[in-house]
C-alpha cells in the first residue's frame, strides 16, 4: 500500500461513512432515548457521565500497568525490527512504511477481535456471573487493541494526549453510525490544533449521544437469557452465537475506526494531508 493507495482508501471510507442515511426508526429512537433520559436531574446525569468516564480511565491505565500489555508492546517492536533492525524504541516505528505499520496493526486488530469473539461466545454459554461482566471485559478488549494499534504506528500510549485520544477514539467508534462521523470530524480536528504529549481540549468522554451502545448490551443480554434454556447436544448454541457476533461485530467496528484514525495520523505527519 503506498501513500497514495491509502489516502485513496482513506478517502473511500470517509465518503462511504458519511453517504449513511439516517432511517426515520432511528431518528425516533435517538428521540426517544434522548427525552427518557432527559427527564433525569441534570446534576444526576452529570454525575452518571463522570463515573462512566472515570472507569474508562481507571480500565485503561490498568491495561497500561500489565505485565501482558508490556509483552505486547515488546513484541511489536520485535516484528518492526523484521522490517528495520534498528528500531529500538516505540516511536522507531514511524520510520517503517504506511504498507509496514497497517500489516502490523491489522495483527493485532484480528487477535482483538478473535478474543472479543471468544469471550462473547463465553458469555453466551456461561452463567450470570459472566454475563454481568460482559460489558467491562468487552470494553477492556478492544481499548487493549487500540492502545496496540496506537504502539505500532509508533505512539507512546501512557502519554497523557495519547491517553485522551485513545479513549476517544474508543468513544467515536462505540457511537451509532449516524454519529460516528461527527465524532471522526472531531478527532481530525483534535488531532490538527493540539500539541502532541499536552492535551488541552475538551477532555469529557460520554454523554447522552453514547447511551445506545448500553442499551444495545442490555438487548443482547436479554436475548442471551432468552434462548440460554435452548439447548443442542447440551450447549445454548444459539446464545453463544450471540454472544460471540455481538461481541466481534462491536470489535470489528472499533477496530476499523482505530486504524483509520492512526493511518491518517502517519498521513498528517508525513505531509500526504492538509490539516
Amino acid at each position: 500500500m503506498s501513500m497514495d493507495q491509502a489516502k485513496n482508501a482513506l478517502r473511500e471510507w470517509e465518503k462511504q461513512n458519511r453517504s449513511y442515511e439516517t432511517s426515520d426508526f432511528e431518528m425516533l429512537y435517538d428521540m426517544w432515548v434522548r427525552q427518557a433520559f432527559g427527564k433525569l436531574n441534570s446534576g444526576i446525569q452529570e454525575r452518571f457521565f463522570e463515573k462512566i468516564d472515570d472507569w474508562m480511565l481507571y480500565t485503561y491505565t490498568f491495561l497500561q500497568g500489565t505485565a501482558a500489555q508490556n509483552e505486547a508492546k515488546e513484541r511489536i517492536l520485535q516484528a518492526g525490527r523484521i522490517f528495520n533492525a534498528e528500531i529500538e524504541k516505540v516511536e522507531d516505528m514511524k520510520s517503517l512504511t504506511i504498507d509496514e505499520l497497517t500489516y502490523l496493526a491489522e495483527q493485532q486488530c484480528s487477535k482483538g477481535k478473535l478474543y472479543s469473539f471468544a469471550q462473547g461466545g463465553l458469555t453466551g454459554a456461561g452463567g450470570y456471573l459472566l454475563l454481568g461482566i460482559d460489558f467491562p471485559l468487552m470494553i477492556g478488549l478492544n481499548l487493549r487493541t487500540i492502545q496496540l494499534v496506537g504502539y505500532t504506528f509508533g505512539y507512546e500510549m501512557n502519554h497523557p494526549y495519547e491517553m485522551v485520544l485513545a479513549l476517544k477514539v474508543f468513544h467515536g467508534a462505540t457511537l451509532p453510525k449516524r454519529l460516528r462521523m461527527n465524532a471522526w470530524s472531531h478527532l481530525k480536528k483534535e488531532i490538527t490544533t493540539h500539541t502532541p504529549y499536552i492535551y488541552d481540549g475538551e477532555d469529557q468522554l460520554t454523554d447522552e449521544s453514547w447511551l445506545e451502545q448500553p442499551l444495545r448490551q442490555i438487548f443482547k443480554s436479554v436475548l442471551i437469557l432468552m434462548f440460554r434454556k435452548k439447548l443442542f447436544q447440551g450447549l445454548p448454541l444459539i446464545s453463544i452465537g450471540i454472544g460471540a457476533f455481538a461481541n466481534y461485530s462491536l470489535s470489528r467496528q472499533v477496530t476499523d475506526f482505530a486504524m483509520k484514525i492512526y493511518q491518517y495520523r502517519y498521513l498528517l505527519e508525513h505531509g500526504e494531508l492538509e490539516g
